[in-house]
């Protein structure tokens, strides 16, 4: 997986619950879990952009409720710094749901994503509404 560019700052963690902006079914997901996160003892998982998620599936369509999912952080609140000194935030936090080969589940994203994940998973970018 190719390294992201930026400093991200981890500032979402588990029990977040933060809406599915694809058209997957999920309407919001539950995060009880990261990938590749190597922390302390008894400290949660902290994740940002680019970090994909285990998930529960709490709204949405009846067949999609109640089940374990990954999911890809595309958008945060909390501000983050680019190599060249500028500095990103949203409006709020969203997630795409993926697949075990890291390709996006839906076929549409209602908004924006982040360069970093453009970089870092271009067919996530391909189906989204723009880039910032």
């Amino acid at each position: 997986m190719k390294g992201l560019t930026s400093n991200i700052v981890k500032t979402l963690t588990t029990g977040s619950m933060m809406p599915c902006t694809d058209n997957s079914g999920a309407k919001m997901i539950y995060v009880i879990g990261a990938l590749q996160f190597r922390g302390t003892r008894a400290r949660p998982p902290q994740v940002g952009i680019g970090d994909v998620v285990i998930a529960s599936v709490k709204k949405g369509k009846p067949d999609m409720v109640k089940k374990v999912v990954k999911a890809l952080i595309v958008r945060q609140k909390k501000e983050f710094r680019r190599a060249n000194g500028t500095r990103i935030f949203f409006e709020d936090n969203a997630v795409v749901l993926v697949n075990d080969d890291m390709l996006p589940v839906g076929t549409e994203i209602k908004g924006v994503v982040a360069r970093e994940i453009a970089e870092r998973f271009p067919k996530v970018a391909a189906i989204s509404a723009g880039v910032v």
